[in-house]
């Protein structure tokens, strides 16, 4: 068996003795302690990470539950194949495909004829509560309870609630407990995304930080074949065999996760930090044991330094650094989740450019870590957008023309860079904000996204006349948005900040010699 304190990758500059005469503070010794990716690390991020492979399915499970059914016509003298409305129609006149009306939700509480409002009414609860959760979970301070224990408790809230949905009567508790899961899994992404973050060094970052992201697009695919091996059974346990697992993983978070380091020093619990590292490292443990005596001790240290949302309102470059994000995340919100729902005025087959769609992601987390580790970071957003939108402009015109085939190769191609854009702002969040305050970041970040996303749905409804014209309307937005990345400042290269100060000290010394804090 491998030993898991043996390091997967390795870097010739290792040079505890060196470190060690340095002046001595907690970001060099993490960063001396976290230098190698050792395997122990590696089954965290993948521990960690799993939390958003249970929240995408969670997020697209309504595609496969809400569904509505095929069916059938049973009395030929009053139904016809050519039969399309089976609401002018007798209900003794039709049946549901098999005979068996619980397939769907649709199907269960008999909304074959209702409202598309009704009908749409689960998933727009489920946004909602996602929308509600943000907020809420925005004013939890960063320093109650820890990464782990949010990310524990959101996980666990989510899961019990898909079990409790095996039990819903009608469309009505459905709707509620559909927006009870939106308000608990709101923050489930930043909380694991942060955590990962805060427990790998400056040099691998950038690959480590892709790991979630590609079980988040694993989750999804994996959702497709849940549902096909439970397609013959209610919908209702679609949610359950999505449901049990994802309440296993987060009692395994809770028993095995360890919490971030970079949080347990801001809360002053050096002492703690120094145990996680060792755990997380173990053939560092000698030296992290020369040094930790160095480090004062929790009833020397000051009271830790309080941090609210209100953090990133009171300081200028704060408040203008938020701005810019949420402006930025706007732009690629509408990208990403507008250019798969508007490929449906592409005359392409909607099964297929969906697939297609999921597949696409998966490279984006391979040439992802390359830009963040060859490039500027302000350079490799900048360029994206306007990249995206243009593709998403051509696709416009592809269409106009009658070039399908090839329009959808763009659609593909834009897809492609607004994913690669949410990648990179996501690690670059992590480095342009504090640990005292950087939930609250990602927190607005994601806000962001998902309102870009939910303006999608309108955009693509008044440009229904013109076939189509949702790709431009999402391209000129993601490429002259993208220009204001030129507003952020270069954080490549340098090492997460715990304090709002350190944050200021790191901004002045990265604008002369890109040094971190």
């Amino acid at each position: 068996m491998a030993d898991p304190s043996a390091p997967l990758l390795n870097h010739p500059e290792d040079d505890e003795e060196k470190e060690t005469s340095q002046p001595l503070n907690f970001d060099k010794i993490f960063e001396q302690s976290l230098s190698d990716l050792s395997l122990s690390q590696f089954l965290q991020v993948v521990l960690v990470g799993l939390a958003l492979t249970f929240d995408a399915q969670q997020i697209f499970i309504t595609v496969f539950t809400d569904a509505y059914p095929t069916w059938h016509c049973v009395d030929h003298t009053l139904c016809t194949p050519a039969t399309t409305d089976i609401c002018k129609l007798p209900r003794s006149a039709w049946e549901w495909d098999g005979g068996f009306k619980g397939k769907s939700v649709i199907s269960e509480f008999d909304l074959e004829c209702s409202s598309s409002f009704l009908r749409g009414l689960p998933t727009s609860a489920f946004y909602i509560g996602s929308i509600v959760g943000g907020v809420f979970m925005a004013m939890i301070p960063d320093g109650f309870l820890g990464r782990k224990q949010l990310l524990f408790y959101t996980t666990l809230a989510m899961s019990l609630t898909g079990i409790l949905i095996f039990f819903s009567t009608n469309i009505w508790s459905y709707a509620f407990l559909k927006f009870a899961i939106g308000v608990a899994r709101s923050q489930t992404g930043t909380y694991a995304f942060n955590l990962i973050g805060e427990r790998v060094s400056t040099k691998w970052r950038p690959r480590a930080t892709m790991i979630p992201f590609t079980l988040f697009v694993l989750g999804f695919m994996s959702l497709s074949g849940i549902a096909f091996l439970v397609r013959h059974a209610s919908w209702r346990f679609i949610y359950l065999c999505t449901s049990v697992p994802a309440a296993i993983h987060s009692v395994l978070i809770y028993l095995f996760a360890l919490e971030s380091p970079r949080w347990l020093h801001v809360q002053g619990n050096n002492e703690e930090a120094i145990e996680v590292l060792k755990r997380m490292s173990p053939g560092k443990r000698g030296y992290l044991e020369t040094v930790s005596s160095k480090l004062p001790s929790k009833e020397t240290l000051e009271q830790p330094p309080s941090s609210s949302i209100m953090d990133l309102f009171k300081r200028r470059w704060a408040f203008r650094r938020t701005v810019v994000v949420m402006i930025i995340m706007f732009g690629l919100g509408m990208m990403y989740y507008g250019v798969p729902l508007a490929v449906r005025d592409i005359k392409v087959n909607i099964y297929l450019s969906e697939a297609l769609n999921a597949m696409v992601e998966l490279p984006t987390f391979v040439i992802t870590p390359i830009l963040l580790e060859k490039f500027n970071r302000r350079t490799s957003v900048l360029v994206n957008c306007f990249v995206g939108g243009a593709l998403g402009v051509f696709c416009f015109v592809l269409t106009l023309l009658g070039r399908t085939n090839l329009a959808f190769v763009f659609e593909l191609c834009s897809f492609f860079c607004a994913r690669i854009g949410f990648n990179l702002m996501a690690v670059y969040m992590i480095e342009m904000f504090p640990t005292c305050v950087r939930n609250f970041a990602t927190t607005m970040l994601r806000q962001a996204l998902v309102v870009g996303g939910a303006c999608c749905p309108i955009i693509a409804s008044v440009g229904r006349n013109v076939p189509s014209i949702s790709f431009a309307v999402f391209g000129f937005v993601v490429s002259g948005l993208g220009f204001f990345a030129l507003l952020l400042p270069e954080t490549r290269g340098a090492s997460l900040c715990d304090t709002m100060e350190e944050q200021e000290q790191s901004d002045q010394a990265v604008k002369t010699s890109h040094i971190g804090c």
